[in-house]
This record gives structure tokens, sequence and C-alpha cells, in this order.
């Protein structure tokens, strides 16, 4: 959400301002449209990198590239070939990520409870995007400047405080998916376990 309500507004902003982009609505949506395009480029990635190292592995990589465009953003923001470059790193992590956490939820719920479980994740997903545009608008509205009577618009900072709090959440997003039981973990031995009688597993 960092990316989807906070770039499509700096490429916007007048030129003025001294970090504001100029940008028309169109060229502002030309700008974010190979986003959505790395996301689906990534998609067959996501699903090779799942049946190779496990959905909880892809899901952690997807965050980390996730974050890694936020904090090209934070330093890269003076162009908008800058803000498309941090939106596609972003995107694409999104994109090997966003297959694996259906996928790890799907493995932990008895197949009886599959459907809801399902349902809970799409929940939880609609929440956390409401919740995030939230914390997005209240950062951007806590740092404001005045450009004219009754005309008050985010700072810079404020912009890169957002790409911080993206960058934050990617990496909260891989410390707890490092918790993660999957079903790959369930099914490897442990290294100091007997070995059966009669030869080796």
């Amino acid at each position: 959400m960092a990316q989807s309500i906070v770039v499509p507004q700096l490429l916007q902003l007048p030129a003025l301002t001294g970090y504001g982009l100029g940008q028309s609505i169109l060229a502002a949506g030309l700008w974010m449209a190979p986003a959505g395009l790395m996301m689906m480029v990534f998609a067959p990635l996501s699903s090779r990198m799942m049946g190779s190292v496990g959905a909880k592995k892809t899901l952690m990589a997807g965050a980390l590239v996730l974050g890694l465009g936020y904090v090209v953003a934070l330093f890269l923001m003076d162009a908008p070939w800058q803000l498309l470059v941090a939106s596609c790193i972003s995107s694409a992590g999104v994109g090997i990520g966003y297959a694996a956490m259906p996928t790890l939820i799907l493995d932990a719920a008895p197949p009886r409870e599959a459907a809801a479980a399902v349902g809970l994740n799409s929940l939880m997903r609609s929440l956390g995007t409401t919740l995030a545009a939230a914390v997005m608008g209240t950062i951007l509205t806590s740092r404001t400047a005045s450009f004219g009577p009754g005309i008050e618009i985010p700072t810079q900072a404020a912009f890169q405080w957002c790409f911080a709090a993206g960058a934050v959440a990617a990496v909260l997003g891989v410390a707890l998916a490092a918790f993660i039981p999957s079903r790959d973990d369930a099914a490897s031995p442990r290294a100091d376990a007997p070995v059966p009688a009669g030869g080796r597993a």
C-alpha cells in the first residue's frame, strides 16, 4: 500500500514543491503500469520456487524483495524513472510471495476447513489493506507544509517515512514467516534422528 498510495501522489505533486515530479494523471498511471506487469512476470517464478524450496522460503524471499523495493524508493525518489524502478522491485516481491501465503494456509488447515481458512486469509488481506491505507494516510498528514492559503501537502520527509514504514513491515513479515511451520519442515527428518535398523533411511 505504500507503493499504491504514496508513489502516485509523489508523481503528481507539482514540481514547484521541490520534490514533486509534476506528472499528469495519465503519465502517473503509465509510470505505474510496468509494476503490475512485474507481478505477472514473477508469478511463474513463485511457482517454481515453491516446488524447489517450499512455500515458506518463497514467502520470505518475496517479502525481502518487497522491502528492498521500499529501500530503493527511500533513496531514489527524484525522478519518475527512479520510482518506476523501485515500484518494479516491490511488485516483483509481491509476485514472488503472493501465492505462498494461501499455500502455507492450506498446508496447515485440515481439508474440511480449507474453504474457511482461505476465506479468512482473504478477510485478513482486506483488513491489512485497509489498515495500511490508514497508516499511510496518517503518516502523510502528520508532516505537511503550507503552499498557500488553505493548501497543505505532505513534505518530502513524510513520503520517506512511508517508504521506511513499508520496508520495516516487509522485514517484520520475513521474521514472522520464519516461524511458520510448513509441510516441508514436518516432512524432513531431523539430522539426529536414529537410523532404522536394517539400513540408512
